[in-house]
């Protein structure tokens, strides 16, 4: 996997989890409880983190431990693959505790998309 690629997923895992803490900054958890869209959003959301992060390629993984790879994509599988027993209240401590902590993590490491330029046909 090319760093390119690497950038463009560590991109979408930054976006989906500024998205997903936007959606909730000023809600109470009887808010989240009463609003089933908003939950669904918030499973699809932490979903394509996962899929985002179980792209980043192992090397650019093993340079960055501090961001808890496995427990990202193991949330996605959860969801994905057992998603009849989502437990919307790990959920919801997911988004509310765990993604402003991996939005900082991205931040502070210093993953995010490096553009230099329009892609080309090969990197596509």
């Amino acid at each position: 996997m090319s760093r390119r690629s690497d950038g463009m997923y560590l991109e979408h895992m930054l976006e989906a989890s500024q998205k997903a803490i936007s959606l909730t900054e000023n809600l109470s958890r009887a808010d989240y409880d009463a609003d089933e869209v908003l939950r669904l959003a918030l499973a699809h959301i932490v979903q394509t983190i996962g899929e985002a992060a179980r792209l980043v390629s192992s090397e650019t993984r093993a340079l960055h431990l501090n961001v808890p790879w496995a427990a990202i994509v193991g949330m996605r599988h959860k969801v994905v693959h057992d998603y009849m027993h989502v437990r919307y209240d790990i959920l919801w401590e997911t988004v509310r505790q765990d993604l402003p902590v991996l939005t900082e993590l991205l931040r502070s490491e210093g993953l995010s998309v490096e553009r230099e330029g329009p892609p080309t046909q090969e990197s596509q």
